[in-house]
């Protein structure tokens, strides 16, 4: 059962996307780039800032509302979902969790209220699950850090405003000599190298930046030096609820797609839906979509109590991830020659969904947390 709140909040997103996301998919993927006009409305109704108490600029929803809002919102658009969950869980996590009450004032408040889109740049070309393999330099010169280096695969880096980025600042203790730090993307020595071409989620921007001696005030440092690694880990349990949330929301929208195809396809004299293969393989398709939704919700749940959820969010990122897939592909075989073309959409959220298995870590990364819990 939802509460008042929750409802509401997931019914606004629902209506948000059905109403302004979902007609524009193709066209936004067309054009490489969710639109600014889209991001400030995002903004306007709160789902930029969820999570965040309202004395720094956020909604103060429950993380069962926010995982129902970005599974509305991935049913209206994967790309928008993505830069929406970025902003929410790791960048604006991190800054509710670790930055100072004067940090919180200049950086969380705005950004929480959608005066921009936050990025995270933790992965390098050569270090991706393994954080403590960065090779990104930060050296300590006058009042400043001169940072130099590279990173890989970041979202909404060419839209965003603000990134958290990591950075070795002790070279001889590993893990443990990694610091964060807050940059607004306009820094001198800020580069973004590279837009990426993309299987699919092509509005939502993925990037390589380059740092060349760009230099950081001490005060942008978040938390202590050291803390780096730390303060990545963090946010893993809300960014992969968020992620499962989001395959959710677009396993569900290609089975609503399929579901009204099979309505209204004649095959031999009656609806495809009247045969019973086909009712067979929707029924498996939202059977498996409502498993992953309840993972999701209970992941949330924990969250909202204050219990450790990581086993439950790797269980839900890993499950949801990969169902999504799979129910994507079942829609696609349930229309045919037509789930293949792009007219009809599903072959935009068959790629679209696929990363979900890629990003905040992979399968076979949520399978050995899984099974660490375990021992």
């Amino acid at each position: 059962m939802l509460t008042d709140d929750q409802t509401m909040i997931r019914d606004t997103a629902r209506a948000f996307a059905r109403d302004r996301l979902a007609p524009g998919a193709m066209a936004r993927e067309a054009a490489a780039e969710i639109e600014p006009q889209v991001r400030a409305e995002l903004g306007e109704l709160g789902f930029l800032g969820m999570t965040i108490a309202e004395e720094w600029g956020g909604v103060g929803a429950d993380y069962v509302s926010y995982a129902l809002a970005l599974e509305e919102i991935a049913k209206g658009d994967g790309a928008v979902s993505t830069m929406v969950s970025v902003h929410n869980a790791p960048f604006l996590a991190i800054l509710d969790r670790f930055a100072s009450d004067a940090q919180k004032e200049s950086w969380l408040k705005p950004a929480a209220r959608g005066a921009h889109i936050g990025c995270f740049a933790l992965t390098e070309s050569h270090a991706g699950s393994d954080a403590s393999a960065l090779r990104t330099r930060a050296v300590k010169h006058n009042d400043r850090y001169v940072v130099n280096g590279a990173k890989q695969f970041i979202s909404s880096a060419r839209i965003g405003g603000a990134t958290i980025i990591f950075a070795v600042t002790d070279p001889e203790a590993g893990k443990r000599g990694l610091s964060a730090f807050y940059v607004a993307n306009d820094t001198p020595g800020f580069l973004v190298a590279k837009v990426e071409e993309k299987l699919g989620q092509r509005a939502s921007d993925t990037c390589a930046l380059t740092f060349d001696d760009m230099e950081i005030p001490f005060e942008n440092r978040i938390g202590e030096e050291g803390e780096g690694y730390r303060i990545a880990l963090s946010s893993l349990e809300t960014g992969r609820i968020g992620i499962a949330a989001q395959a959710v929301g677009m396993a569900q929208a290609a089975f609503d797609a399929a579901l009204s195809y099979a309505r209204e396809r004649q095959s031999f004299g009656k609806a495809i839906f009247d045969h019973q293969a086909v009712q067979f393989r929707l029924a498996d398709m939202e059977t498996q979509i409502e498993a992953g939704r309840q993972l999701v919700l209970n992941a949330a749940r924990m969250k909202d109590a204050g219990t450790p959820c990581l086993r439950e969010a790797a269980m839900a990122k890993l499950f949801t991830s990969e169902m999504a897939e799979n129910v994507c592909s079942a829609a696609i075989q349930t229309l045919g020659g037509y789930g293949y073309l792009s007219e009809y959409g599903i072959e935009k959220i068959y790629r679209d969904v696929r990363v979900c298995q890629i990003y905040e870590g992979t399968s076979d990364i949520q399978k050995m947390l899984i099974a660490r819990q375990m021992s």
